[in-house]
């Protein structure tokens, strides 16, 4: 059984729909939560919203909870445990959907593979143009929640992730913003028993970051 790293976006959502597709057993979605304001870690996405996502996938959420700021120390110890508390309940392998960052895979080996667990990466070397691509050809929606100030406008924060938000985006961005300068948040496509409703709510720049509210409609999913 597999523990996949979880935060709503489409790169994690390429890596369970890769798991599936090669008939592998997703046991949970791992998600880190931020402890100061019940959000996502990085992408700020509600939790209710992760939760009514995961039930649109049919699948639980594990959380863990990080202060905020979070040392990296503190980081890494609540990961170990969770990974520990996870082995316990017999799952034993650990999915990441990274697709090129080289210290980002190292760091993730060099903390797990000591626990005895395998770790796996589903999207691994996939040209990150042809992920999205792929991604919006196979009928995923998303929208974006999350814009690093620093490397991309404001402007692309609240749209669609669909061929014309590709090709507005400027040539030194990566197509998936491995890089992190943009964020989504996918809510509709193959696996989903019904879409995750949702309204936009308020615009929050907060430590160089663009975020966009979205505010679950009761009843959905």
């Amino acid at each position: 059984m597999i523990a996949l790293a979880w935060s709503g976006g489409k790169d994690s959502m390429m890596a369970l729909h890769t798991l599936r597709r090669r008939g592998e057993a997703v046991a949970t979605l791992l998600v880190t939560l931020n402890e100061a304001f019940d959000r996502v870690t990085m992408h700020g996405v509600r939790r209710s919203l992760i939760h009514a996502q995961a039930a649109a996938l049919g699948l639980p959420v594990y959380e863990v909870w990080l202060p905020h700021p979070c040392p990296n120390e503190v980081y890494e110890q609540r990961m170990a445990e969770a990974t520990r508390r996870l082995m316990r309940q017999g799952i034993r392998r650990f999915a990441f959907g990274d697709l090129f960052l080289e210290e980002v895979r190292a760091y993730r080996l060099r903390h797990l593979l000591p626990l005895g667990v395998e770790v796996l990466f589903p999207l691994w070397g996939e040209p990150t143009h042809d992920l999205v691509q792929r991604f919006i050809a196979l009928g995923f929606r998303a929208v974006t929640v999350c814009i690093d100030g620093n490397r991309l406008d404001p402007k692309f924060l609240g749209r669609t992730l669909d061929l014309a938000f590709l090709a507005d985006l400027p040539a030194e961005v990566d197509p998936a913003g491995e890089n992190g300068e943009f964020h989504t948040f996918v809510y509709d496509g193959p696996g989903f028993r019904s879409p995750v409703a949702f309204a936009p709510g308020e615009v929050v720049f907060r430590d160089g970051f663009w975020f966009q509210d979205l505010i679950p409609i009761p009843g959905s999913s």
